[in-house]
């Protein structure tokens, strides 16, 4: 029998782009709300009880709600908001991280899928961190230039409208008082002992992420020695040859793909990490169809663009 999926929350961004890595899959059955009803609490909640895996891409009140919705122990839940990052309970879903968030995933019942910024800082961070060659408590700074896709469907049409601002084509520096919502689960997942100084931008194209974080004082030869040898053997995580894949850096050089490049650039004195990837792949839809992938029990790969 096929599993059952059911997506709450289709209509966004990334439902529509879940959906998508979804709707031509013959090895899963995808239940579908009907277009009137897809605000109907009763009907939701059948859906979400028929589910064997749902997808929530809701807002995060909205995703709670939709959690109290389930009233079996056999629905499994991938959530896409930011509700349940750090909560009691809930797997992080960066299965790349460790065995042990592997084994996590393929075994929960409630697993929380990373923010997109989240993605690139602990992709690079967590290693660095748990093979000694970073302090927890060290002084990380972090900028994160994204694509405006991730805003969601107001902040496209904003971006598309022929009479937008015309400050749109220059990139804007945005969450200024440094309490961006991705900060709790990167300290939370990467164990630091300090808030990182973290600083988003948002760049004048659809999709696309470049995350990038600073640490002077660490050899760039021992910095990417150790992500080399963590990732090695990863599908979707890759570490590049030192020095990067060329001179200069394109945040968009993985739009429309599901995988995420680490580029180690620097020398004995100074380092930068940077995570190349989309913001709608693995920094949101992809993640969350390779965490159903494992926890099905399936190639972690099905469904997506490497």
């Amino acid at each position: 029998m096929k599993p059952k999926v059911f997506i709450d929350g289709k209509e966004g961004t990334t439902g529509l782009r879940i959906y998508e890595r979804l709707g031509a899959r013959d090895d899963i059955e995808l239940l579908l709300i009907d277009e009137d009803k897809r605000k109907d609490t009763a009907e939701r909640s059948k859906l979400l009880n028929a589910a064997d895996i749902v997808f929530l891409c809701l807002p995060d009140a909205a995703a709670k709600e939709a959690v109290s919705l389930i009233e079996n122990d056999t629905t499994r839940v991938i959530d896409a908001s930011t509700a349940h990052r750090t909560a009691e309970g809930w797997d992080y879903g960066f299965a790349e991280l460790s065995p042990a968030h592997r084994a996590a995933i393929a075994a929960s019942r409630r697993v929380a899928n990373p923010g997109c910024h989240a993605s690139g800082f602990i992709a690079a961070v967590y290693p660095l961190i748990a093979h000694d060659v970073v302090p927890a408590d060290g002084a990380l700074t972090c900028t994160s230039l994204t694509g405006y896709s991730g805003g969601g469907k107001k902040l496209i049409a904003e971006y598309e409208d022929e009479n937008r601002d015309p400050r749109h084509k220059s990139h804007r520096i945005y969450g200024l008082d440094l309490h961006h919502k991705h900060l709790p689960e990167m300290e939370y997942v990467c164990g630091l002992l300090e808030t990182p100084v973290f600083v988003p931008i948002l760049g004048d194209f659809y999709q696309g992420m470049a995350t990038t974080v600073m640490l002077p004082g660490v050899d760039a030869q021992v910095v990417h020695d150790c992500l080399a040898a963590h990732y090695a053997g990863q599908a979707l995580v890759t570490v590049a040859p030192l020095g990067g894949d060329e001179p200069v850096i394109y945040a968009d050089t993985l739009a429309g793909r599901d995988s995420l490049r680490l580029l180690v650039c620097g020398h004995e004195g100074q380092t930068i990490v940077t995570a190349l990837f989309d913001n709608l792949g693995k920094g949101a839809s992809g993640a969350a169809v390779q965490n159903m992938n494992i926890m099905l029990g399936l190639d972690e790969t099905a469904g997506l663009t490497i």
